[in-house]
């Protein structure tokens, strides 16, 4: 057994591991490899790594349920990061020389007990510890399970859609699950080329899969759920994913009922004002389309304070596309959905399971509209708020 002061001592390391990794890669800037528009997409191969970019991830989020008796339903967040420490595998000192970080975020929202249990894995891609596949190896990437958890998380292609597996024995959860695509992949921006700025380079190659069939098992506590349900995947590389003045992000994911799917952001300035925003709304059919600024609008208006962080968050929005006549309400399923990492130097961020009502236009009264009828479910992540905790990525 693994006592809690050697964890401690453990996930202190590998903070000062983290920061002194980032440093590293940082004075390598300009030869890591800027996101284009003229990427060449090869599919499946992309779904792998692309050691040549800074930083990459592949997360997925969804909602499951377990038919009971009596019914139960959950959230789940998971998600592979990869950090390149340098593009031409340059070492750096004994203790962290590697060609990468292996990163994970798994999540678990019971919303039965309004309960959200976070874990997370931070290695070296050293044998034994993590890795990241080629194609058309199917183990996409891996690493070692928490300290004190036998086993691996990992992330595989089953040759139809991904599968996935994640344990901690200290945080009592875990979750095994297989996906399909219900419809094909998406480009989040024009050839999968998503801005973040104005210069050259502060951009992503990004696609998704918005509706993925989804199937196996959650646990938590000891108690093993068979689950059903939908997710959502997002995939983006590159190497410069902030602007300098940029603090952070809030990024929506949101499955309709009626079959469309919107995805949008907004990146943040220190101030709290909007630097640059893209949203994506993707139609019954699977055809993208690239809303202009002018198109959309997102307005907080509520806010939660996290009694663990003190960081305040918007926790509910009202979403307007008129030209989609869509007017959506916004609203956690449960308040308290933030990530706490121990192991890269106190980040913290808010990934949460949200539901999309109805709204009435404004001259129009809510019963006749059929205002707070519930149209949709999906993901908000807000990242950058609290004091100092800037994404590291």
């Amino acid at each position: 057994m693994i006592s809690r002061e050697a964890l401690g001592t453990r996930a202190a390391a590998a903070a000062v591991g983290l920061a002194a990794a980032l440093a590293m890669a940082a004075t390598a800037a300009d030869r890591w490899l800027p996101a284009r528009a003229d990427y060449a997409w090869s599919f499946p191969r992309d779904h792998w790594a692309h050691p040549g970019y800074r930083t990459e991830w592949w997360y997925f989020t969804g909602f499951l349920e377990s038919p009971g008796p009596p019914p139960r339903r959950f959230g789940y967040q998971f998600t592979f990061f990869r950090v390149g420490l340098a593009p031409d595998s340059a070492r750096g000192s004994a203790a962290w020389a590697a060609r990468n970080l292996v990163m994970g975020h798994a999540a678990i929202g019971d919303f039965a007990r309004r309960e959200h249990r976070f874990s997370e894995v931070l290695y070296r891609e050293v044998p034994m510890l993590g890795a990241f596949g080629t194609h058309p190896d199917p183990r996409i990437a891996a690493s070692r399970s928490p300290a004190g958890t036998d086993g691996e998380w990992t992330l595989t292609w089953n040759g139809k859609g991904f599968d996935l597996a994640a344990a901690d024995s200290a945080r009592r959860l875990a979750l095994r699950l297989t996906t399909t695509p219900q419809r094909p992949l998406v480009f989040q921006g024009p050839g999968g080329l998503s801005a973040k700025g104005r210069a050259p380079g502060e951009a992503s190659q990004y696609y998704s899969f918005t509706r993925l069939a989804t199937e196996g098992t959650l646990a938590l506590d000891g108690r093993t759920w068979r689950v059903r349900g939908r997710s959502w995947m997002d995939r983006e590389f590159g190497s410069n994913q902030l602007a300098p003045g940029q603090v952070g992000w809030d990024w929506f994911s949101l499955a309709l009922d009626d079959g469309r799917d919107l995805m949008l952001y907004l990146l943040r300035r220190a101030d709290g004002s909007v630097d640059h925003r893209s949203a994506t709304l993707v139609g019954a059919d699977g055809e993208p389309r690239y809303l202009a600024s002018a198109d959309w609008s997102v307005r907080a208006t509520a806010t939660w304070k996290s009694p663990a962080t003190g960081a305040v968050y918007p926790s509910r929005w009202l979403v307007e596309i008129p030209g989609a006549r869509l007017r959506l309400e916004i609203e956690p399923v449960m308040p308290d959905q933030e990530n706490r990492s121990a192991l890269t130097g106190g980040l913290f961020y808010w990934e949460g399971a949200v539901t999309a009502r109805a709204v009435a236009p404004p001259a129009v009264t809510a019963r006749a509209a059929g205002a707070g009828a519930e149209l949709g479910r999906g993901y908000v992540e807000l990242t950058g708020y609290g004091k100092g905790n800037r994404p590291p990525l």
